[in-house]
């Protein structure tokens, strides 16, 4: 399976995860999107917050390790709600690709041109 093919099954799999536990991001009504999207980025932090707490941030604390079993499980967690926002605002594995690869060429130009100051206008195209 390509990687492409990768994104989908996984896009997939966590549709009917969602749906298992009652929620159709696919068929949304417009009306509870934003909440959706409110939902899934708060959990993210949650995760992103989890993950933190896997790596020995504490400069003081010298008894800390890398927890990286904990630190990838956690890494798992924040795909399952990423694709299932991306889910709420209509993309598909399709769509997240082909946007991630204009996104990374506008990140590449950035690079090349030295990328002194920020220009929102190079996005606005991507959309």
């Amino acid at each position: 399976m390509d990687d492409k093919g990768l994104l989908q099954d996984m896009f997939s799999l966590q549709a009917k995860l969602n749906q298992r536990i009652g929620v159709d991001t696919t068929a949304l009504p417009e009306a509870d999107k934003t909440e959706w999207i409110l939902n899934y980025c708060r959990a993210m932090s949650q995760e992103v917050a989890e993950l933190t707490d896997s790596v020995p941030w504490k400069w003081w604390a010298k008894y800390q390790t890398l927890d990286k079993q904990n630190a990838r499980v956690e890494i798992v967690d924040l795909f399952h709600f990423l694709i299932s926002l991306a889910q709420v605002l209509d993309m598909s594995a399709e769509d997240v690709y082909e946007l991630y690869c204009r996104k990374h060429q506008v990140n590449q130009e950035r690079q090349d041109s030295g990328y002194t100051t920020k220009d929102e206008s190079d996005n606005q195209a991507l959309g």
